[in-house]
Parts: structure tokens; C-alpha cells; sequence
């Protein structure tokens, strides 16, 4: 069984549509794959609470604790190491996870490692990206799930969807209709990924 580890830091609504996916989709049978537990560096993230009424396993790890980036890091690898097992080495996805990933970190889960990142990249890496879309003039929007590398917001590219940009949009108008399309794409690219393997 392949566990699939969820990193959050906020409200989770991407962890969510990816649990309830699985729940739905039957992943554990289709795919010998299971969301094995939510991990946050804030104690207070409310993503935390819905992975817990799931029966999920949680864990915290706040990285206010840890003197360095490349601690934290080591810790939380830790972490996640504790759910592979020889065969089945654990699926990592970042789900609004708000850290910057040494380049060990992100070398040890090469391949394994997922993001979901609010534009269509190459295009508006970063932050603010809907306002940067709409300053541009941008008639398309959209999210970009990849894999992890050390260059931000950089990786292969597993799935993308596209929203139109619409007359009066501000950026958390346009924010909010890419959203939905998140939740939709991020689960649907983690199950291709794991029916590929």
C-alpha cells in the first residue's frame, strides 16, 4: 500500500478534495493507495480538524522551532520517512503547504514530491499571482500541479486547468474560480500519477 502524506499549513481545502477523492474514487483498492496522514507547521491550521473527523493520523511540526530551514527540513523528513515502507516509498504532496524547500529536501523526494501552484506556469511564479495575471492582462488563468524541484515553482508538469479571466475580476474573484478548478485538478493528477506507476 502506498501511503500518500498531505502537507498543509492553512485551511486544507485542497487536502480535503484530495481525501475526499480517494474516499470516493476508491483509491486504496483502485490504486493500493492511501491518504496516510495530514502534516502542518502550524498548530492552529484548520486543515488539521477535517484530516482529524476523517480518522487521519495528524501531526504537527512548527518550524518556528527549529534554528534553521535545513532543520526543519531534516525533521520533517523524519516525519515522512516513517510512512515509507522498501517497495513503497511515500507520495508527498505540498496542499497550501507555505515553506520553501531546501534543495536536499526537495533531491530526496525528487519524483515524489508534489505542488499545486495557482497560474499556468512557466507564467507568475511566486506570490500574488492572480493580481499579477490580471495586471498583465491576461485573458486565461488557471493551477499547475508538478513535481517538486529545488528552483521554485519550477518541475515537470503533471496537470493543468485553464479559467477565463472575466470582465471585473478582482484578484479573489479570479482566485476563488480557480480554486474549484484546484480541487479538480490536483486529485485527478495524483491519481493518473499513481495509475502510472
Amino acid at each position: 500500500m502506498k501511503n500518500i502524506l498531505i502537507l498543509i499549513s492553512g485551511g486544507g481545502s485542497n487536502m480535503a478534495a484530495i481525501v475526499r477523492s480517494a474516499q470516493r474514487d476508491n483509491w486504496a483498492q483502485q490504486y493500493q493507495a492511501q491518504v496516510a496522514a495530514v502534516i502542518s507547521n502550524r498548530a492552529h491550521a484548520k486543515g488539521l480538524q477535517f484530516a482529524q473527523a476523517q480518522g487521519l493520523a495528524t501531526q504537527v511540526l512548527d518550524h518556528k522551532a527549529y534554528a534553521s530551514r535545513e532543520a526543519f527540513d531534516a525533521a520533517l523528513a523524519q516525519v515522512i520517512d516513517a510512512y515509507d515502507t522498501p517497495d513503497q516509498p511515500a507520495l508527498v504532496v505540498l496542499a497550501g503547504f507555505m515553506r520553501i524547500l531546501s534543495p536536499a529536501f526537495t533531491q530526496r523526494y525528487a519524483g515524489r514530491l508534489l505542488n499545486i501552484h495557482p497560474s499556468l506556469l512557466p507564467a507568475f511564479t511566486g506570490l500574488h499571482t492572480h493580481q499579477r495575471a490580471l495586471d498583465a492582462g491576461c485573458q486565461f488563468a488557471g493551477c499547475t500541479v508538478h513535481q517538486v524541484t529545488a528552483e521554485l515553482d519550477h518541475g515537470p508538469i503533471l496537470a493543468q486547468a485553464v479559467v477565463p479571466v472575466l470582465a471585473g475580476d478582482t484578484a479573489q474573484s479570479l482566485a476563488d474560480r480557480v480554486l474549484t478548478q484546484e480541487h479538480l485538478v490536483y486529485a485527478r493528477a495524483i491519481a493518473q500519477l499513481l495509475q502510472n506507476r
